[in-house]
């Protein structure tokens, strides 16, 4: 991938000066792994909180195409599998490691879940998961600056410059199958109902493995004109990677804010403006 030095930022991007926020960057990838542009400090270290659960989810997945588990097998409470882990359906309490729901019935978010994914997966490589997520995602993309400092539902810290080479693998898989992606960024168990951490009650709240799905959603923390199809995450950090296959590119933006209304506020105009510059490009 091209150096994100000297770049020339899509105006859009110039408004994350605006957010009030001590300090926000972010960047546009397309679909080729090519920079569309990119505005403030881009190589600094910004805490992703839930932003870390797709980092999370890309190793699980590697492990499962390595064998070293399976998507349908046993994981979390009983009658529980990593698919479910994966898509907030194992019936998990948001914060706490005990079940609300029998799996498969309800969207229950949950960092519980990922917490039970990492373990599940250290056990079955015999690997610490920060290890295996910097072995089997970090390292091979170049993402150097980041890391895992505690769960891997929410302890992730990385760059933009990182993030944009997530991001780019998101758009054009090389570590992963290209289906299994695919898989991932459709909906799993459709139709189930669920809250959207900070967007309230949403029906139906689709989600993939470890990633969110857009679909119909309203409110949203993306775009009024981002596509159904568009899949990412947000933070409660003040983060928030999106990839939109319509426009055939992706968008991180991270600040050291808490999320709030002023990210209710800000993130979808300014998620417009990038999509309309992209179309109009």
């Amino acid at each position: 991938m091209e150096s994100m030095e000297g770049v020339n930022s899509l105006e859009s991007l110039r408004a994350v000066e605006n957010w009030p926020v001590p300090t926000a960057a972010a960047a546009v990838v397309r679909a080729d792994g090519s920079l569309a542009g990119s505005h403030g400090p881009v190589d600094h270290r910004f805490p992703l909180a839930s932003v870390t659960k797709p980092l999370a989810a890309y190793a699980v997945l590697v492990a499962y195409e390595e064998g070293a588990v399976e998507l349908d097998e046993p994981a979390g409470p009983e009658g529980s599998t990593v698919r479910h882990l994966l898509a907030h359906t194992s019936g998990l309490a948001f914060d706490e490691h005990r079940a609300t729901a029998p799996p498969g019935q309800r969207r229950l978010y949950s960092n519980a879940g990922f917490e039970v994914l990492g373990d599940h997966l250290a056990k079955a490589t015999g690997i610490p998961f920060a290890d295996y997520l910097r072995e089997a995602v970090f390292e091979p993309l170049g993402m150097n600056s980041s890391s895992l400092e505690g769960s891997p539902a929410k302890d992730g810290v990385s760059t933009v410059s990182d993030l944009v080479r997530f991001a780019a693998e998101l758009q054009a898989p090389r570590l992963l199958d290209v289906r299994t992606v695919a898989e991932a960024t459709a909906v799993v168990h459709p139709g189930l109902k669920g809250v959207l951490p900070g967007y309230g009650h949403q029906s139906p709240n689709d989600w993939g493995l470890g990633l969110e799905i857009r679909d119909g959603k309203s409110p949203h923390w993306t775009g009024l004109s981002s596509s159904p199809r568009t899949f990412g995450h947000f933070g409660q950090s003040g983060t928030f990677l999106w990839v939109d296959p319509d426009v055939r590119a992706a968008c991180v933006a991270l600040t050291d804010r808490a999320f709030g209304p002023w990210a209710v506020e800000a993130w979808t105009p300014f998620t417009d403006a990038v999509l309309a510059e992209l179309r109009s490009a």
